[in-house]
């Protein structure tokens, strides 16, 4: 972590991925902004370390008023790290997904993270440090995926993806500012995320919240941007950006030839 005075701010911290960072974290005597639907939870998590400065924040991130007040946390608290991992998923066929849901999945997924990176952004820059971790999923990579048991996910796909864009452009952009970005793509994790979709993949090996947690904060001392904790061969990610980079400086003004 940064040498800064330390303070982090963990959205969807009342269960999963959320908790094993807001529970880590607690751990190491960090002080937390921990931020979620259920006060209930959050106020347990803050009971269950007394000794650490831990501020339950109750905020819905699907609503715009729900962004701008976590928003205005992030531009007023001195933040070493913003952990932006609310989740929603919302699998549904394109074609019958209701217009809430699919607007409830980008404010979760696409909006929220992003001004609450840009609130915080600023003021970890004048500071010369802090940490920004975006919690995706390895179905950022995942578009032309089978289905499997999904009837569909294609907006949940596309915002997964907006995640990992954003975090890469980040970190080129903020590097030498010295700010730490961080796209965090596990893969299926054990937690109630698909349950309260309907599916069951309890048959399914899953990994656990703390595992996926470990692995990302690892990944900082690496100084990797994409952390995909299931993946064996780290080569596999550089090997997707190189493929991006090599389209993207194949273009010319000149029309392919395959369409002449």
């Amino acid at each position: 972590m940064q040498s800064l005075t330390p303070l982090a701010l963990v959205t969807g911290a009342s269960s999963g991925i959320g908790l094993s960072f807001a529970r880590r974290l607690a751990a190491r005597g960090y002080p937390l902004i921990v931020v979620g639907r259920r006060q209930q939870r959050l106020d347990a998590l803050a009971t269950e370390f007394p000794a650490v400065n831990i501020r339950p924040v109750v905020a819905d991130l699907a609503c715009a008023a729900g962004i701008v007040a976590v928003a205005e946390l992030c531009r007023r608290e001195p933040l070493t790290l913003l952990i932006n991992n609310a989740g929603v998923a919302h699998y549904m066929p394109f074609t019958t997904l209701p217009p809430e849901k699919a607007s409830e999945l980008l404010q979760v997924k696409c909006i929220a993270p992003t001004l609450l990176a840009h609130a915080a952004a600023p003021g970890m820059v004048a500071r010369s440090g802090g940490t920004l971790i975006n919690v995706a999923g390895m179905l950022a990579f995942g578009a032309t995926a089978p289905l499997g048991q999904a009837p569909g996910r294609a907006i949940y796909v596309a915002a997964l993806a907006h995640l990992v864009s954003m975090s890469l452009a980040l970190h080129e952009e903020l590097g030498s500012a010295g700010l730490r970005v961080q796209a965090l793509c596990p893969g299926i994790v054990a937690t109630e995320f698909h349950e309260r979709q309907g599916m069951d993949l309890s048959a399914l090996a899953r990994m656990s919240a703390d595992d996926v947690v470990i692995a990302s904060l690892r990944a900082l001392d690496l100084g990797e941007v994409l952390c995909a904790p299931g993946v064996e061969n780290a080569t596999l990610l550089a090997d997707v950006c190189k493929a991006n980079l090599a389209a993207f400086g194949a273009q010319s003004p000149q029309l392919a030839a395959r369409y002449r």
